[in-house]
Order: structure tokens, then C-alpha cells, then sequence
């Protein structure tokens, strides 16, 4: 067979390619500006890059901390340094036999001071110190300007009549007053207990005025209206001397409610009755007519 002709051996052959199809750059070519571009981006985010947050949240914390401050010395200023926030006046709910002024005076409250600095826990103890028919007090400050005071006085369950006076006495037996007039509806306490009978020595009369005064609290509302006296001889010898010339037989102070009950009961059902035992309340007693 014959051999290549002359015109096909002077034939370049074709250059090879790189696989993607393209051909392969020569040797010695150097990287394009774009290409540079790209490695010096890089770089500035591993270097430079990573340095600017970092001092962008320090200068923020500061920022923060900076305001802070300024805030609270505002604040600070306000409720401390200035006139707008300042304890005026005092406000008085609840008094009863007590007047607003009689508490604004034992309050002693430091009008003109800032109201944050107004101490109410100790403007609370002076009123229940200086003034004993308060029971409790609720003391607020009441913003801008103001000291809320509500208060709640003692009941009286019993009087004690002494020297012309009576001495007003609430349920838990705590002396809190003394009037020239005694209190309407409330029922005389007579002590008849001998100061050298056994219980008086046993219990003291002090216990004893208690028992009574703690009758007095058990007694069913109605009853109590109607209660004139009730009469001390011993600790369970205690009798209650309602209007018509009724009496009741309470014996001690001991299961009041069970006795209110029985009382209660009894009344409605011997309406006629002037004398009720009630000293044994499962098994009351009515008796006259």
C-alpha cells in the first residue's frame, strides 16, 4: 500500500485538549487581575476582616454601658434630686370613731421629702404605737405626690365601766380606749368573781375579763344587739342579760359557736322563754314565760 502523501506528513497535528474541552493554557502564563482581586478579598476576611465586628461589639457594649449610667443618674435625679416626685399630702380612709386628722398628726409623714424616700413601714408602726384603737394600717406610697394611709379600727365587744369612764374592749380582750360615753349596742362586762376565790387565783382576772369579752364575740349577731350585760363569777359561771329581762347561761367561754347555734335554735323554738341554758350546748334547756 502506498504511504502517506507529502502533503499529509507536512500536516500539523491538532493541539490536545483539556478534558472540559477547552485548551490548556501555556506554560508560564501569568493569573489574571480579577483573579488577584479575589485572593485579596480573602485574605482581607482572615485578616483585617475579622478584627472590625469584633471592635464594632466592643463599641457597642460601651454604647451601652454609657447609656446606662446616664439613665440611671437620670432616674436617680428625678425620683431624688427633683421637685416633681415629693411627698405633699396624706390621704386617710377608714377612720371611724377617728378623724383624718387625728391620724395625719400620729402619721407624722416627712411632707416635702422625696415620696421614694418615705419609709410607710415606719409611718405603719408609729399609728398602730400612738393611736391603739387602730387595728391595722395599710400605708402606700400614692404617685406623684402623695401617702395613702387605710386603716382599719378596733371593734369594741365589751365595756368596762371604771371611775365614771368606760373602757373599750375588741375580741381578742385589748383595752384600746377610753370614753366619757359608752359606745351604743356594745354590752357592759361586770366582773363579780370574788379576788380570793379559787378560779380567780387560778385563772387571774385578767383571763377572766377575757372569757367574757370573748362571749360577747361569740354571741349571734341579734343576741348581741339585745345584750345589756354580761356577768363574770367564775370561769364557767358566765351570764348573759339580754333587754326584756331575758338571760342566757353561757357557763365558760369555751365552744362559742356550738352554744351561738344551740341559742339561735332555742329562741325560735320557745319564743315565749325568758331563761335559756346553753352551758351544755347538745343539750339546751329554755325555761319562763
Amino acid at each position: 500500500m502506498a504511504g502517506p502523501t507529502t502533503a499529509r506528513r507536512g500536516e500539523r497535528k491538532p493541539k490536545p485538549k483539556s478534558p472540559s474541552g477547552s485548551s490548556r493554557p501555556p506554560k508560564g502564563s501569568k493569573k489574571k487581575p480579577a483573579a488577584r482581586q479575589k485572593a485579596g478579598a480573602a485574605g482581607a476576611r482572615t485578616g483585617l476582616g475579622r478584627l472590625l465586628p469584633r471592635l464594632s461589639r466592643r463599641t457597642r457594649l460601651v454604647v451601652r454601658v454609657v447609656a446606662a449610667v446616664l439613665l440611671g443618674a437620670g432616674i436617680g435625679w428625678v425620683l431624688y434630686g427633683s421637685s416633681w416626685l415629693r411627698a405633699t399630702h396624706v390621704e386617710v380612709d377608714g377612720v371611724e370613731v377617728l378623724t383624718a386628722d387625728e391620724v395625719r398628726e400620729a402619721a407624722d409623714a416627712p411632707l416635702g421629702e422625696p415620696l421614694i424616700s418615705v419609709d410607710t413601714d415606719a409611718i405603719g408602726e408609729r399609728l398602730r404605737k400612738r393611736l391603739p384603737r387602730i387595728e391595722s394600717v395599710d400605708v402606700e406610697r400614692d404617685w406623684p405626690h402623695g401617702v395613702s394611709v387605710e386603716v382599719t379600727e378596733r371593734q369594741p365587744r365589751a365595756i368596762l365601766e371604771k371611775g365614771g369612764k368606760f373602757i373599750e374592749i375588741d375580741g381578742m380582750g385589748v383595752r384600746f380606749a377610753t370614753v366619757d360615753r359608752p359606745p351604743r349596742k356594745v354590752p357592759r362586762l361586770v366582773m363579780e368573781a370574788p379576788a380570793d376565790a379559787p378560779g380567780t387565783r387560778r385563772f387571774g382576772r385578767a383571763r377572766l375579763e377575757r372569757e367574757g369579752v370573748r362571749v360577747s364575740a361569740s354571741l349571734p349577731p341579734d343576741v348581741r344587739r339585745d345584750t345589756l350585760v354580761i356577768r363574770v363569777r367564775s370561769y364557767d359561771a358566765i351570764t348573759v342579760e339580754l333587754t326584756g329581762g331575758r338571760t342566757v347561761v353561757w357557763g365558760s367561754g369555751e365552744r362559742g359557736e356550738a352554744k351561738a347555734r344551740s341559742l339561735t335554735a332555742l329562741m325560735k323554738a320557745a319564743r315565749g322563754a325568758n331563761h335559756f341554758d346553753v352551758s351544755a350546748p347538745g343539750a339546751p334547756a329554755a325555761s319562763g314565760s
